[in-house]
């Protein structure tokens, strides 16, 4: 019997990766530094009423009895009538005849280390510098926000705390406000001064045209010149400046040291780019003798003057694992404990509310909770296990780097990591983005470590390419200035080394760390040889 066109259900079974929440979050957490981590930490203890700061003061098994007798007192009084957290939260505060009741002096009630209602202040030094909590007890560290308030401006007075009375660091706005207020009478003037103050750049550029703002201010071009004349003459130096050579210009203006030929030489900045010192000679009507010590002078000027003005912290390179050398002549790995964060999850505080929470809704919201905080802690966990793995493995094999230098790097890519430490290539990837390593050489970014191969002319072990570029370096560093080394002379010293490296390889690597041409080191070298310098 012939089977009707037509739909058909049918059963298959596959089997695919999905990607769960918590799998994304560990994902996440893995490529997080140690400053992105602490703040995502932060946004959890918020959230999650569960989680806190682990009180490193107090032994485990006291936490863990402690824990044991607050949940067992919990399950007991769970029999008895318990209202919700709805209720309990709507409930009235006890009224003054009940506190009278108690037999107790209301100003009693508080000594000073109860937790505050506020939420805990954020701990400066350590959040922004070891990124890791302190190690004090949670309630002290809940509670010294409001104490330190409550102290500073008591009960009764409207008095702020000192921390709200500390003034910040000035703007570059902020501080060129107030020298134009003296500087400048006029409302109108004022007011075309104010618009060219909101078109500057972080670096102190003006870098709107002259004539969209006259056009937009309605005003003539030549009344808006006449008052960034004036704007240009401000603190500091170099403001209100629309190219590199007008900044340096304003600058030496301002020092007393603009002759002729240095004007002429802020003219023909491209030639010094160029290192054209005999076109530069001609322009500026000196001897080639003479550009060192113009060139010095341009050195000691500020090329960004408003950027101290941009209030933006400075980040503080933290090393998440240390490396030190051990008595038997090994190398010691272990992680930067102060970037650990210590959180644990508070099944004392768990399991009080299960026991009195009798509405589903609340149920579910303390599960959720529950399950989040254990996930949370348990990635953590994964996240120091598997960083500490990877950077013993990355000493191991770069054993050499840590006894010779930089001459001593072997070339290492993430996949031969990955299949040495049995991980995916993206999980070392993700481990490495953004870590630092503390070396008795110095801090070095993980990914410092991963190098191309260059081949070896003798056939043995390849050589790392950062290696190849380290020793490329020392050999221009090192040459007279009668005998310049050109790409072909360095690929020839190379491969007597044993590198088998080609020209271009060569030219490559050098134009990457910014080192000119032979001929151009050759004319700047024997220039600077006639100088005397």
């Amino acid at each position: 019997m012939p089977v009707k066109p037509g739909l058909h259900q049918r059963q298959r079974q596959t089997q695919t990766l999905a990607m769960t929440p918590e799998l994304q979050q560990a994902i996440r957490l893995l490529q997080m530094s140690n400053l992105e981590l602490q703040a995502f930490i932060a946004t959890e203890l918020e959230s999650n009423p569960l989680l806190e700061v682990a009180e490193v003061d107090e032994p485990e098994e006291r936490r863990a009895a402690n824990r044991e007798e607050a949940a067992s007192a919990a399950v007991d009084d769970a029999s008895a009538p318990q209202e919700s957290l709805t209720e309990a939260f709507a409930r009235e505060a006890p009224s003054e005849e009940r506190i009278a009741d108690m037999g107790v002096d209301p100003a009693e009630m508080f000594d000073g280390t109860a937790p505050s209602d506020q939420p805990a202040a954020p701990r400066g030094a350590a959040a922004t510098t070891t990124g890791a909590p302190d190690a004090s007890s949670w309630t002290t560290v809940a509670g010294g926000a409001g104490a330190a308030s409550a102290a500073g401006r008591g009960f009764d007075n409207e008095l702020p705390g000192l921390e709200a009375t500390i003034s910040g660091s000035k703007s570059l706005r902020e501080h060129l406000m107030e020298q134009m207020e003296l500087s400048i009478a006029q409302p109108a003037r004022r007011l075309i001064a104010e618009q060219l103050m909101a078109h500057l750049d972080s670096d102190g550029y003006l870098r709107e045209p002259l004539e969209d703002i006259a056009k937009r201010l309605s005003a003539p071009l030549e009344e808006v010149e006449d008052v960034l004349h004036t704007l240009q003459s401000l603190e500091p130096a170099g403001v209100f400046a629309r190219d590199l050579a007008e900044c340096f210009r304003l600058q030496l203006a301002d020092r007393g040291e603009l002759d002729a030929p240095m004007d002429a030489l802020l003219d023909n900045l491209e030639l010094l780019a160029a290192r054209d010192f005999k076109g530069l000679s001609r322009a500026c009507g000196v001897p080639e003798e003479e550009l060192p010590r113009l060139a010095n002078r341009l050195k000691r000027l500020d090329p960004r003057p408003g950027a101290s003005f941009s209030g933006d912290p400075v980040q503080v390179v933290i090393p998440d694992v240390f490396v030190r050398a051990a008595p038997d002549g090994s190398w010691l790995v272990e992680l930067n404990q102060e970037t650990l964060p210590k959180v644990l999850v508070n099944n004392e505080y768990r399991a009080l509310v299960r026991a009195s929470a009798t509405r589903e809704k609340d149920r579910e919201f303390i599960s959720e909770c529950a399950s989040r905080a254990s996930w949370l802690v348990k990635s953590l966990q994964q996240r120091a296990r598997t960083i500490l793995s990877v950077a013993r493995e990355i000493v191991r094999q770069q054993d050499a780097f840590f006894t010779r230098g930089v001459s001593g790097l072997k070339p290492l890519t993430l996949r031969q990591l990955a299949e040495t430490l049995g991980l995916h290539e993206s999980t070392i990837s993700r481990v490495v983005a953004n870590k630092y390593m503390a070396t008795p050489r110095g801090i070095f970014e993980f990914r410092y470590f991963f190098t191309t191969a260059i081949a070896s002319t003798s056939g043995e072990e390849a050589i790392s390419a950062e290696a190849v570029r380290h020793r490329i370096r020392a050999l221009i560093e090192a040459e007279e200035p009668n005998a310049v080394l050109s790409d072909d002379a360095i690929v020839k010293i190379l491969k007597r080394e044993g590198i088998d490296i080609a020209r271009r390889t060569v030219a490559k690597y050098r134009e990457a760390m910014g080192i000119p041409s032979s001929p151009k080191r050759r004319r700047e070298k024997k220039m600077l040889m006639k100088s005397g310098r």
